[in-house]
């Protein structure tokens, strides 16, 4: 059986689709005769109203365009649940745009978003990409930004102080007097190794060490894991942190190759905890972030915006936890 579309009841009334989309949003604006035409029509043809129909006499679409990195797929499940439910509660959908290191980028997402006629713009994003966000922000359309701090007049942000986080890990250990402590660039998120190799400096410096550990992963490297097998194989560290799940497991199985046990020989953790860390053996410690409440807090700030409520703080920084398990010890 065909769908009922707006466009049916504009036809049977013999009124235009703004003039349906106002009587569905109940504008005042339309005379009764009209009114009582359009209501009939969609009576007859059993119309139900969808987002894109209400929104229509406004010119908007109850519509949030997501744009999400590719590579940040396998660790913001938690965070898109704790979105889509917000969005759920105010009635808004959410289509999902996503970039692609060396193919495409925000900019090229920014011209797609524009032509969705969306009504804001959620950006997971750990770069402060102000030229993206200004074109969107001259078309009137409010973003928030998950990942980095910026704020302004239509921009909000949720973040985590990840040089907070990984200097409580390093400091854990320069503290115990353990200075071989290495972290593993991250090629696919850039500005979040050099938060960690910040936070890591600021640990050290704070015991009167200089920190010499941050790794650069040469880029003609495919794999962390084929990288990490032939440098094991070579050296020893007493720590090695990474920001991946995936990255911390190829350290350790990299490290079972090179007849290393973790974690007597090498421990091993993790900046961005996730269901993996505790599946895998031994178990990953881990700094877990309250990512579903990232994405709650996210949408709830859109909704603000876009209803120009109150908002007394644009940017949020939510805590995190740090969980020890079996890839370090003495409770570390």
């Amino acid at each position: 059986m065909k769908r009922v579309t707006i466009y049916d009841v504009a036809k049977e009334a013999n009124v235009s689709l703004a003039t349906v989309s106002r009587v569905i949003n109940g504008s005042s604006v339309v005379k009764e005769p009209t009114r009582k035409k359009v209501q009939q029509a969609i009576e007859k043809l059993g119309y139900k109203p969808n987002a894109l129909a209400q929104g229509l006499a406004l010119q908007k679409t109850t519509t949030i365009g997501l744009v999400v990195p590719e590579a940040g797929f396998n660790y913001i499940g938690q965070i898109l649940n704790g979105l889509l439910d917000v969005a759920k509660i105010y009635h808004y959908s959410i289509i999902l745009h996503t970039t692609t290191a060396g193919l495409n980028d925000l900019n090229d997402v920014v011209e797609t978003l524009l032509k969705s006629h969306v009504d804001g713009v959620i950006i997971f994003n750990d770069k402060s990409e102000l030229e993206s966000y200004q074109l969107l922000q001259k078309y009137g359309i409010p973003i928030v930004v998950i990942g980095s701090k910026v704020s302004g007049d239509k921009i909000a942000s949720v973040y985590m102080d990840m040089v907070a986080a990984t200097y409580q890990v390093a400091s854990m250990y320069a503290k115990a007097g353990i200075k071989d402590v290495i972290i593993l660039e991250d090629r696919r998120n850039p500005q979040i190794s050099l938060a960690m190799k910040e936070g890591a400096v600021k640990a050290f410096e704070e015991v009167g060490k200089a920190y010499n550990g941050f790794i650069r992963i040469p880029s003609n490297c495919r794999s962390t894991f084929t990288f990490l097998k032939e440098y094991l194989s070579a050296k020893r560290h007493s720590v090695m942190i990474a920001h991946r799940d995936s990255q911390a497991m190829a350290i350790c199985n990299a490290a079972r190759e090179c007849g290393l046990k973790v974690p007597e020989d090498i421990e091993v953790v993790c900046m961005y905890d996730s269901k993996y860390n505790s599946m895998y053996r031994p178990q990953i410690s881990a700094i877990a972030f309250p990512s579903y409440d990232i994405g709650a807090v996210s949408m709830r700030l859109m909704t603000k915006m876009l209803k120009d409520e109150p908002i007394d703080n644009k940017t949020i920084e939510l805590g995190f936890i740090y969980t020890p398990r079996q890839s370090t010890k003495n409770g570390r």
